[in-house]
């Protein structure tokens, strides 16, 4: 099955994805149901990204914590070189086929990532660096072991994406989405990304019970002023927390301050940043001081 795509990852020659981009209102020709001969075929050979919200379901469909998930259903990949990771549905042991096929079906249908809602489309989610908002178009992907094409059925995208309850999924990982594209957008304006960083971009958008024990952690609680009802909302419901880490990178990634913070205890932090720089600098000064003296010394 292929992927979605995000930004500038247009298809190349080659490339089951038809490079064409079209908005909601073009008719496409599809159908997919049990008892067509190519059943299963696109789940035997999958290369599936996740979104965060696709986490978020699956977990609380299989009942089991992310990290469990992580570790048991996904591999991690990088979006972009050296920089921010994502994460892939791990196919069965020495094979390609997905985890969740069943002879019947999938076994985790109502809750199935994006990917597969969207199949045999393909989003293509974009943003001008002089825009603040992004825009989606989509693309028809035909591989020649699908005959759902050759089904007597047309519809709008707009009109399949709403059959499959996309819709519900590309709102709500927006802000996601929005993430990744103004970090590819920015390129290296922002600096190479610090390991820390990277860690809390994994974190925050894949690991969510281990990101809620960082929010009820008491440094974050000394740092950040949350009021009471919305800590409520991110200790009782994933998608609240997840939507809430979107605002908390945006934050400390790019700046856009939508979080509001002790005003005390930033600037303790700020004047501890000060004073360690300060101390760098003046260890930087004496060896340098005393690299110049041993020179003295040894020309003497």
């Amino acid at each position: 099955m292929t992927d979605t795509y995000m930004a500038a990852d247009l298809p190349f020659s080659g490339s089951p994805v038809i490079p064409e981009m079209s908005d909601g209102n073009k008719k496409i020709q599809f159908q997919c149901k049990k008892g067509i001969a190519c059943w299963n075929a696109c789940c035997s050979n999958i290369d599936i990204s996740l979104t965060p919200y696709d986490i978020v379901r699956l977990k609380q469909h299989l009942d089991i914590t992310s990290g469990e998930l992580l570790q048991k259903y996904t591999v991690p990949y990088e979006l972009e070189p050296g920089g921010i990771a994502g994460v892939k549905l791990r196919p069965v042991e020495n094979g390609t086929a997905c985890q969740f096929m069943k002879p019947e079906g999938c076994s985790v249908y109502e809750d199935r990532p994006t990917a597969c809602r969207y199949y045999p489309v393909a989003l293509l989610s974009m943003r001008k660096q002089d825009e603040y908002t992004d825009t989606s178009s989509y693309a028809l992907v035909k591989e020649e072991h699908c005959l759902g094409h050759q089904e007597a059925r047309s519809l709008t995208i707009d009109e399949y994406r709403k059959e499959q309850g996309v819709e519900e999924y590309d709102e709500i990982a927006r802000g996601w989405r929005q993430l990744i594209l103004k970090k590819k957008s920015s390129g290296p304006s922002i600096g190479k990304p610090t390991k820390r960083s990277l860690q809390l971009f994994f974190m925050v958008c894949y690991d969510p019970d281990r990101f809620r024990e960082f929010v009820i952690s008491e440094g974050f609680s000394e740092l950040y002023d949350l009021p009471v009802e919305e800590m409520g909302k991110l200790l009782h419901s994933d998608t609240e927390l997840m939507l809430f880490g979107f605002r908390f990178l945006k934050q400390v990634l790019f700046g856009e301050n939508t979080i509001a913070m002790h005003q005390e205890t930033t600037a303790k932090r700020l004047e501890q940043a000060k004073q360690k720089l300060q101390q760098l600098e003046t260890e930087a000064r004496e060896k340098r001081s005393a690299e110049a003296d041993d020179m003295y010394s040894e020309s003497e």
